[in-house]
């Protein structure tokens, strides 16, 4: 996945087919309905915490994955 190009299709996709507003979106999340609209239009500057939570809200999981995650999770003792 582009998280550039991607990021805003699915939030707008699964905010869509929960049935939500953005209105209802941003007070589960506990966000202004002015963020729900600029992370649906792509806009770049929005606090990654903030885009945590949104996703959050649409019960969004986020796994991160490298060549190197493995050895990571291992050295690390934690286990995704």
């Amino acid at each position: 996945m582009t998280v550039n190009n991607e990021l805003h299709e699915m939030i707008l996709f699964h905010r869509k087919r929960a049935k939500l507003s953005r209105k209802e979106l941003a007070e589960l999340a506990g966000v202004g309905k002015t963020v729900i609209y600029d992370l649906e239009k792509g806009k770049r500057t929005i606090k990654w915490s903030t885009i945590i939570t949104v996703l959050g809200a649409l019960n969004i999981n986020i796994k991160f994955q490298s060549p190197l995650m493995e050895e990571y999770e291992k050295s690390t003792g934690k286990n995704t």
